[in-house]
């Protein structure tokens, strides 16, 4: 179940970051709103990753799944970053508009779409070996 879930937080916050670059380039509150629903849904999905992934290395590797920790404390970075940008963004939808937050909006964004595929890489090397 882990290897169809893990999908959907690199998919999300991807197309997320890409909405979020197109909609500063075409001044689109559109497509900000629509990164914004895409990285709340990938931090939602964070969970469900995470928790199937912990189902896997208990029951699949026996506990001993090599870089087991390494995913844990990047996919609770994950779910922090895309939290923290969700739970911001809710509350003040402007973040992307003011040249005092924009930067770090947008590496919020960046930050998440590295961190998921960093962690689909893990997931790569710790089930075909690398």
């Amino acid at each position: 179940m882990h290897s169809m879930t893990v999908h959907f937080p690199i998919a999300l916050s991807g197309v997320a970051l890409l909405f979020l670059v197109v909609a500063l380039w075409r001044r689109s509150e559109a497509l900000e709103r629509a990164a914004f629903f895409n990285i709340a849904l990938a931090s939602l999905t964070t969970i469900i990753a995470a928790v199937t992934g912990v189902r896997d290395y208990l029951v699949r590797f026996e506990g001993e799944a090599p870089l087991a920790n390494v995913k844990v404390f990047l996919g609770i970075s994950l779910f922090v970053l895309t939290a923290v940008i969700t739970v911001s963004r809710w509350r003040q939808s402007e973040l992307l508009w003011k040249p005092s937050t924009m930067i770090l909006y947008l590496l919020g964004f960046a930050g998440s779409f590295a961190l998921a595929v960093t962690l689909g890489f893990l997931g790569g090397v710790i089930l075909y070996g690398f």
